[in-house]
């Protein structure tokens, strides 16, 4: 199941997507009889994500042909999220970025966060900010989770995760450059993480492992890398993070990257994962 966030009418609302555009759930609950909530958050939070994919895969998928549908080229995706509960991500998980950034290999996962004024969605600007002149710009895989969980072991994760998005994570480096401890106001800035506009389930990608994550500098890939090249793969990140704090439905983990690139103003940067809609975003 792939659900995206789109603004119809005025509102922002949930739809799933079909071979014939996004059938919005406004639509479903009409043509099903249903009361399903209106946007992924709702969805997550209410415990109903799991009971949707469940009747997706057993019911659903089968009639979708028949409901109307947003077209793709029509729709107006806005995030996935608008208010995340927690944005956290992982730094140098994959052995490139690792050597850039001269880690040691005998780390455990480098945790960071970033507040959810920082969120920006696919198109919409990256504003550099004043105090920095240098700022860097780098494409993750995100996890969504779906359900509550606390120290849980790497075989319970799957269960607790509601799917993946694109991802885009902004720092502001010559300020982190200047001292390790700036790394949250590095990171902090307004428009420093961009987040996509579709959810997949992770059924949907069954070949997680050979995934292609790549970082993409005005329409080249600058930096590309498979999922089974993290020093941590999904699942482990989950569980150490579970570890650290409850983890609720809602909150978001950046993957780390496979490699940054210095952004300008006029720039395009794009983070394109295998299976999943690209995410771009142009640069003021």
């Amino acid at each position: 199941m792939r659900v995206v966030m789109l603004r119809r009418e005025g509102r922002e609302t949930a739809a799933i997507r079909a071979a014939h555009g996004y059938v919005p759930i406004e639509t479903i609950n009409e043509a099903s009889n249903s009361v399903w909530p209106l946007t992924i958050r709702e969805l997550l939070e209410s415990g109903r994500w799991e009971q949707l994919h469940r009747w997706y895969q057993e019911e659903g998928r089968a009639g979708f042909g028949k409901l109307p549908a947003v077209p793709v080229d029509e729709a107006e995706l806005v995030p996935i999220l608008r208010r995340p509960g927690k944005i956290l991500g992982l730094g140098m998980n994959y052995m490139e970025k690792l050597i850039e950034l001269q880690g040691s290999a005998d780390d455990a996962p480098v945790l960071f966060a970033k507040p959810d004024t920082s969120l920006i969605g696919d198109g919409e600007p990256i504003v550099l900010p004043s105090q920095s002149r240098r700022v860097t710009a780098e494409a993750e895989l995100a996890i969504v989770i779906g359900r509550e969980c606390k120290d849980i072991g790497e075989n319970e994760a799957p269960l607790a995760v509601a799917g993946y998005a694109a991802s885009l994570d902004m720092t502001a480096a010559d300020l982190l450059a200047q001292n390790a401890k700036y790394m949250f106001r590095a990171k902090s800035f307004d428009t420093f993480f961009s987040l996509g506009s579709e959810l997949a389930t992770p059924d949907e990608l069954p070949e997680r492992d050979r995934l292609v994550v790549e970082t993409v500098h005005n329409g080249s890939a600058a930096y590309r890398n498979t999922v089974s090249m993290m020093r941590y793969n999904p699942w482990h990140i989950v569980s150490f993070v579970s570890k650290v704090m409850r983890l609720l439905p809602g909150d978001v983990i950046m993957t780390g990257t496979p490699g940054s690139v210095r952004i300008a103003s006029g720039d395009k940067v794009e983070c394109r994962i295998t299976g999943l809609s690209p995410l771009s975003n142009p640069v003021l």
